[in-house]
């Protein structure tokens, strides 16, 4: 085999020499390469030649093959073959564990990381270690006009054993062993900060990667190691490091030779800075990306000759200014994790600069709160109830927000969420979460079957509720009711959908009530003011508050004094339900029938239902099935009826709410439908007059027409919507023209008819005046029996 030439251990003119045969002489003119520079280049190389003189010239011969072959093994380093079926599971982790590219740069900066957490951690009690070199840092430098991305920290570094160890197998790494050795020896202590994620998180390189190259020196030893391996092999190759200028002080240097399709994203210097502070923001350590830079320099330049003068003797200079372009190493990490320091320390302006910074907001959260959990879990949290709501109603029913982030050992994984950590109803709290239990490659499958994360959201919500509570205990009274306006439909929505949260919830509701129009009160507050008397929490569910206000199920509950909540968001009504009850006082709607009211005389009730039960009969018998049943009203004092719900149907709010659904079921709401029960008030004028025509002319249509057009009217007026909206006009413009007919007079306008008619006609009716006088209208004559009489 030839003996090959580097550059580096030659001269440019002795490099390019040809050497294809090495039993074959090559004359070297003296003047072309000086016998001592010979003798120097070939030592280096460490070739055996033999130098001699002929004829002034000088003749090498090289005897190198065996030594030429032996110094290509040492430059091409000692092959391993990777264990445990690396190559497949290589082919796993790059098309399967991780699901965006950009995240190699995260695992990479993470192992950094924990290489930098293990020295220091070691340096306390070997101060050796640490060397001439004490800083502590992470540099990341790409190169777009070669394709490659080198990043290098001044950590622990690796021996060769440790390369073959961490490096050729999978799920093995010295930072892993290192921490099963802190389990087992207590007096080492139990927070150092590692990870212990390097195994699998160093081949994530391999997504970007069509070559990875480690460069790495362990304080341990004098050797600098070099491990190589090409995405899709079985193999890598690890070398001892022999050139001068790419020997490290201390710690590892992993260069990337970028795939074809990814060198122009992952080489642009831009895109790694964006990265670093999306991902590594607050890692421990400075992070340093090679960025170009611009600055203003003061320079001299020559000034123009004046005019007319052609030869001057001093050639004059003026200073001015020019901006020049440079590269230098830029901090990409200045922002400190809030949340690794004692609450206590602190300040409410650092917390407020904080979230707007990280959440991109320019208001000031109206709360927050800072905790750590110690346990069966441990991590640390900042949270915050921002100061406005979201823009749109949609983010109430969509889980998937970015509010959270979450973070492991303060490298980001994740601000994509679907529930995991938070229900949906406490989608709109924005916050960081950074666990010590969680791998760097969580993914979501991961999230939703890990313990730790069911812990977690546990634990979350529980002190989300914490914060709400104070907000709402405040002094300030305008803090809450802005939480309320923003955020008051989330909790609504875990009162259907958080059964386990009801307790904590249901303090935190308000409402409009019947004594509280203006104001919204709370449950304590409607608890504290009820009667002694009183066993139930009234509510009325409708669409708006004007509605709610003149509704007819008020009138009796107004009268006696008793609060009634108004429930006008199309959440309220099913929020309520899902309750039932509230301090044992169970939840009411005054819209559905058997409402009690505790004050009833029994005995006027009797001779009232016995006095009308014959008219509720007749009316039933009249509207059919348009109502399960007609009764005796214990809710009105002015009104003449009113339709309420069975115990089990719907309300007219529920009932107007499922027919504005785009899949509503047609045959469950006829059948809920169905139960409406219309009330009547003995005690109004239109009921008296109905009981005495059913008495005395059960078949008269035009009682029976009055029937009907009660019913209607009540549908109206009780919030539900009628069968048909035409025939329900056409019964009112009947009932109209009936009152209205001829009352005022009036003359139809004809083309046809004649002047003199009409003055014949006007002549006609003044000489019947007198007449009409004595004339007695139908209408007007009355008897004992007549039914329609007061």
């Amino acid at each position: 085999m030839a003996p090959v030439l580097s550059r580096s251990l030659a001269t440019p003119s002795l490099a390019s020499l040809p050497l294809t045969n090495p039993n074959k002489a090559f004359n070297l003119r003296t003047a072309f390469l000086p016998p001592n520079a010979l003798n120097k280049a070939f030592s280096c190389s460490r070739l055996r030649w033999k130098l001699e003189k002929r004829n002034n010239r000088i003749a090498v011969r090289c005897e190198a093959s065996a030594v030429a072959e032996k110094e290509a093994e040492e430059t091409s380093g000692e092959k391993f073959e990777y264990q445990a079926e690396v190559s497949r599971l290589l082919d796993l982790i790059v098309h399967s564990l991780y699901s965006h590219k950009e995240v190699f740069l995260r695992e990479l900066v993470s192992n950094a990381s924990d290489a930098l957490d293990k020295l220091r951690f070691l340096s306390v009690t070997e101060p050796s270690l640490l060397g001439e070199s004490g800083e502590l840092e992470i540099r990341i430098k790409p190169d777009p006009d070669n394709g490659t991305i080198t990043i290098t920290d001044t950590g622990i570094g690796m021996t060769k054993e440790e390369l073959i160890d961490c490096l050729g197998t999978i799920a093995q790494s010295g930072t892993s062993k290192f921490l099963k050795a802190l389990k087992e020896n207590k007096d080492l202590g139990a927070d150092n900060g590692l990870i212990g994620q390097f195994g699998v998180g160093f081949y994530s390189a391999f997504l970007v990667a069509e070559k990875v190259v480690v460069s790495t020196k362990s304080p341990k030893s004098d050797k600098q190691y070099v491990w190589e391996a090409v995405a899709d092999s079985s193999s890598y190759v690890i070398r001892e490091e022999t050139d001068p200028e790419n020997i490290l002080v201390r710690g590892t240097q992993i260069t990337l030779y970028l795939r074809s399709d990814d060198k122009y994203e992952f080489s642009d210097p831009t895109r790694i800075q964006n990265l670093v502070k999306n991902y590594s923001q607050f890692v421990s350590f400075p992070i340093y990306t090679w960025q170009e830079k611009s600055r203003t320099v003061e320079v001299e330049e020559e000034e123009p000759p004046k005019e007319g003068e052609e030869n001057p003797e001093e050639v004059k200079k003026k200073k001015t200014t020019k901006t020049e372009k440079y590269w230098d190493w830029e901090l990409a990490n200045e922002t400190k994790p809030i949340w690794m320091r004692n609450p206590k320390e602190v300040e409410k302006d650092e917390y407020n600069e904080f979230y707007k910074k990280t959440f991109n907001e320019f208001l000031d959260p109206l709360g927050y709160t800072h905790f750590t959990t110690e346990g069966e879990v441990e991590f640390r949290s900042v949270l915050y109830i921002p100061g406005m709501g979201p823009l749109n109603n949609e983010d109430v029913v969509n889980p998937k927000t970015k509010n959270i982030r979450l973070y492991v050992k303060r490298v980001f994984i994740s601000d994509d969420f679907d529930g995991e950590l938070f229900p949906r109803y406490l989608s709109f709290v924005k916050g960081v979460v950074d666990s010590d239990d969680l791998p760097l490659n969580v993914s979501r499958e991961i999230l939703q079957e890990s313990r730790i994360v069911r812990i977690m959201r546990k634990r979350l919500v529980r002190k989300t509720f914490d914060m709400i509570q104070e907000i709402s205990e405040s002094e300030n009274k305008e803090d809450y009711k802005k939480f309320w306006e923003n955020f008051g439909r989330f909790l609504k929505l875990g009162c259907i959908e958080d059964s386990g949260n009801h307790k904590r919830i249901t303090p935190l509701l308000r409402f409009y009530t019947s004594k509280s129009e203006e104001e919204l009160t709370s449950l304590d507050e409607y608890v504290e003011n009820m009667d002694e008397n009183q066993k139930a929490i009234y509510y009325l569910a409708t669409d708006s508050l004007k509605s709610a206000k003149t509704a007819p199920f008020l009138e009796k509950l107004v009268q006696k004094d008793i609060e009634v909540l108004y429930l006008v968001e199309p959440i309220d009504e099913v929020a309520i339900q899902n309750l039932q009850t509230y301090k044992e006082k169970k939840f009411v709607d005054i819209s559905k029938e058997d409402l009690e009211l505790g004050d009833e005389d029994e005995v006027k009730e009797r001779e009232t239902k016995q006095e009308f039960n014959l008219l509720c009969d007749w009316i039933k018998q009249q509207l059919g099935d348009k109502v399960a049943k007609v009764q005796i009203s214990k809710r009105l004092s002015s009104s003449p009826c009113v339709l309420v719900s069975g115990k089990f149907g719907w309300s007219a709010n529920m009932e107007r709410l499922m027919k504005a659904q785009a899949l509503g079921d047609t045959a469950s709401l006829e059948f809920m439908r169905g139960r409406r029960i219309l009330e009547i008030n003995p005690d109004h004028p239109i009921i008296k007059d109905l009981n005495a025509a059913c008495k005395n002319a059960p078949e008269s249509s035009e009682a029976k027409r009055a029937v009907d057009l009660l019913y209607d009217t009540a549908l109206i007026s009780s919030g539900f919507s009628p069968d048909s909206p035409a025939e329900l006009g056409n019964k009112i413009y009947e009932m109209m023209a009936m009152a209205l007919g001829g009352r005022w007079g009036r003359y139809e306008d004809d083309d046809e008819v004649e002047a003199s008619e009409v003055s014949a006609a006007e002549t006609d009716t003044s000489a019947s005046e007198a007449s009409e006088n004595q004339v007695i209208e139908p209408s007007e004559v009355r008897t004992e029996s007549d039914p329609w009489q007061d």
